[in-house]
């Protein structure tokens, strides 16, 4: 796959994507964007590909939307940006394989969404996390969805309020990220976490992410009874039983993604 504002390759079982527009602070683009939905999509439908990490060129990781787009508009125009940048942020959670953000440098209001966004989030001592938007007159709406569920809302509702940014020991505290790392060893952890995902089975992974998302916001008892089906039809897979089998035998599993 090729494209202009991102760059795609893999590693073994990996998917790699890179935000490449170091110039723009890769700002999210309706072009970005679009070709990251496209590339994800791409991602989701390959069963050889296990994990996909999600990094960026440059010293910032992501600055959020492009401003040179968001000025002068109508308002179907601006629907239509946010939609596409909505439909970014469901994709990341839609496809089967698991998305870890490694954040190098500054993710700022739509980046921080982005990172927010992503089911797993290493970051390098560097990084920093903000939504700045009430300092510009434009409040970071559509970021707040994904940030505060990933942080609490006093812990969002601080960040959108002053738009003052976080560090990466401060995001990590706050669950924006899983973990801090130097700068030096972030492709190295982020490689071992993706790899540790990549061993288990790729159907498994992809039944339980999608588990997750679909019972995180129902009632405790609504998310029982859902995650109860979820766990019999998983028990009844070959490679539940291969697992369960291996297991007790003590040896190492053999999947066949059924």
């Amino acid at each position: 796959m090729s494209y202009e504002n991102i760059c795609f390759a893999t590693e073994e079982h990996i998917a790699l994507i890179t935000l490449n527009r170091p110039q723009r602070r890769n700002a999210l683009s309706m072009a970005l964007m679009q070709e990251l939905i496209d590339c994800l999509d791409a991602i989701g439908s390959r069963r050889d590909l296990r994990t996909v990490i999600l990094s960026a060129t440059g010293n910032v990781f992501c600055s959020g939307h492009d401003l040179s787009e968001m000025v002068g508009r109508d308002e179907s125009e601006y629907r239509q940006l946010f939609e596409v940048c909505t439909a970014l942020m469901a994709k990341l959670q839609s496809i089967p394989q698991p998305v870890i953000a490694e954040v190098q440098g500054t993710a700022t209001a739509a980046g921080c969404q982005l990172a927010a966004s992503c089911d797993l989030a290493i970051a390098a001592e560097e990084a920093a996390f903000a939504t700045p938007g009430v300092r510009i007159g434009l409040f970071c709406s559509t970021p707040m969805v994904a940030v505060s569920r990933a942080v609490g809302r006093k812990r969002a509702l601080e960040m959108l309020l002053t738009g003052e940014p976080i560090d990466a020991h401060t995001a990590a505290d706050w669950g924006l990220v899983n973990r801090v790392v130097v700068a030096g060893e972030l492709r190295t952890e982020t490689l071992k976490l993706a790899r540790r995902i990549s061993e288990a089975s790729d159907m498994v992974v992809g039944l339980g992410k999608h588990a997750y998302y679909a019972q995180i916001d129902l009632d405790q008892a609504k998310a029982y009874s859902y995650a109860q089906d979820v766990m019999t039809r998983n028990a009844l897979a070959q490679d539940a039983q291969e697992g369960i089998s291996a297991f007790l035998e003590k040896r190492v599993p053999g999947w066949t993604g059924q």
